[in-house]
């Protein structure tokens, strides 16, 4: 029996993986596809863009080097100088609805508790290139990756769980639905997944156009829906406002697209050839909770929504993060009471806004009589120094905040990234998947308090380029901040590190 088995072997189960077993759990990972590189995700199909929070998430990991190169990125690219003292200005900035904004309009002292590190920006990648990376560091770990068997049903006890996949029958302490947007876990274990109807279709395709030149590059916005076509050779997107009435059961001809395209463009452009496609539509739904009993749920298990501004990948690598330390944690047997828990309470409104993200492009976009004056309207909003700073601070990852029942500003937060005077930064002490507590007292004043919690919490401790004015932190192995002070109190610091790390028994 495995300790977790995941279904998917998708980016989300696969980061999933590489977490459990860096923590020591036993992990099969059951994916349904023979193919580990089918071409729908392969460039320019699975072209994705991963935002500044997931390049955050990779780095802390020791993972943003491999996924930057595989990507065709410079990783040195996506940091700030090494020697500067503050964060730079965020050069990227997602679009909303087909509104391209300027980071330069972005409001950097509206952005708290940022410092320069290796990993300040987001990037493009494919979701070949990140599973790629992330399959062989599992591999290297431990992890069995068992293909072509789609899971057929899910039945758990008080101890385990068992997922019967391609005919054979695999027990399980836990089980991780990762296995998408049609979860058949999902559908097996009975979560409730509720939310809103679609307005379009839309379809993603890789084509030879006879006439190209007919098309600008870029998002297009028309009286009859939206066309994207970027620089990847024959790559086309489509929204058409049909009320997701396409049957997407059946397949794509070129006849279709190339009728649906010439309505949408108001053109005669002509596709030669299609070579790939696939549709989508915007349906915007979520489980109630993110686990029943032994079966848990990420990525778009959980939630899904249109591909709008590009969130869902770093929306469920964010699920991947927030749960992995925690199930490991279940499962070594020193979790906290309600660590398990707060999986859901913490990702779940996280994943709402998302949605709601979603809606709001998908309604701005929707073609009719007043739609020219609401888009005019939301660009001109949008376009303001406060508009600009509020769709970065949206979609770039980096500020979520949970609420875990603290008042100081940077609890709840992403950690800044705190640079000792060694050139060690927070998140090179982050890369085991251990918490760690920060000491940037002269008399070490946290470290006999840390040293109770050794096999789960690193105690770092030294000067600090910049403190932000504080004198201790506790940082959970997500990276988030579970507690601050000015003062090096061992007594909150004590209560803290027991909310997050001590078992019942201690």
């Amino acid at each position: 029996m495995h300790d977790v088995v995941i279904a998917g072997a998708g980016p989300i189960g696969l980061f999933l993986a590489n977490e459990l077993a860096l923590s020591g759990c036993s992990v099969l990972v059951l994916e349904a596809d023979q193919d580990p590189n089918p071409p729908l995700k392969a460039l320019p199909l699975g072209l994705r863009g991963l935002n500044a929070g997931s390049a955050e998430t990779f780095y802390r990991r020791g993972l943003l080097e491999a996924i930057a190169k595989a990507s065709g990125v410079n990783a040195e690219k996506l940091g700030a100088d090494p020697e500067a003292i503050e964060a730079p200005a965020p050069r990227q900035l997602s679009h909303f609805a087909g509104i391209t904004l300027d980071a330069a309009d972005i409001d950097t002292a509206a952005l708290p508790f940022r410092l320069p590190g290796p990993a300040m920006e987001g990037f493009m990648t494919s979701l070949e290139a990140v599973a790629t990376v992330l399959a062989e560091q599992a591999s290297a770990r431990g992890v069995e990756i068992v293909r072509s068997v789609p899971v057929t049903a899910v039945s758990q006890g008080d101890e385990d769980v068992v997922a019967t996949a391609g005919g054979q029958q695999y027990r399980a302490r836990w089980l991780l639905g990762c296995d998408g947007g049609r979860s058949a876990v999902r559908k097996l274990a009975g979560f409730e997944f509720i939310g809103t109807s679609p307005l379009f279709t839309g379809y993603v395709a890789q084509v030879t156009f006879t006439d190209p030149e007919q098309l600008p590059l870029g998002f297009n916005l028309t009286p009859n829906g939206m066309y994207l076509r970027t620089p990847l050779e024959g790559h086309l997107g489509m929204m058409d406002f049909d009320g997701g009435a396409f049957d997407r059961s059946e397949r794509l001809t070129r006849d279709h697209l190339q009728t649906v395209l010439r309505r949408i463009s108001g053109t005669d452009v002509t596709l030669d050839k299609v070579h790939l496609a696939s549709s989508f539509t915007d349906r915007a739904m979520q489980v109630t909770t993110y686990r029943k009993g032994r079966v848990l749920l990420a990525g778009d298990a959980a939630h899904i929504h249109s591909p709008l501004g590009g969130q869902g990948l770093n929306l469920g690598i964010g699920d991947a993060m927030n749960l992995g330390w925690k199930l490991a944690a279940t499962v070594h047997g020193h979790a906290a009471e309600g660590l398990l828990e707060s999986y859901t309470v913490e990702r779940h409104p996280v994943g709402a806004a998302v949605l709601d993200w979603s809606r709001a492009q998908v309604a701005t976009m929707k073609p009719g009589h007043n739609a020219p004056a609401l888009r005019r309207l939301v660009r001109e909003l949008m376009s303001t120094p406060d508009g600009t700073t509020h769709v970065y601070r949206s979609t770039s990852g980096l500020f979520n905040r949970y609420d875990l029942d603290n008042d100081h500003p940077l609890v709840g937060r992403s950690a800044p990234d705190f640079r000792f005077d060694d050139g060690t930064h927070l998140g090179d002490l982050l890369h085991q998947g251990r918490g760690v507590a920060l000491d940037f007292t002269t008399d070490r004043a946290l470290k006999g308090a840390a040293q109770r919690w050794a096999d789960r919490i690193r105690y770092a401790a030294g000067p600090v380029r910049n403190s932000l004015g504080l004198a201790a932190v506790l940082v959970r192995p997500d990276g988030v901040v579970a507690w601050a002070s000015d003062t090096p109190d061992r007594d909150a610091f004590g209560l803290a590190a027991a909310q997050w790390f001590a078992t019942p028994e201690d």
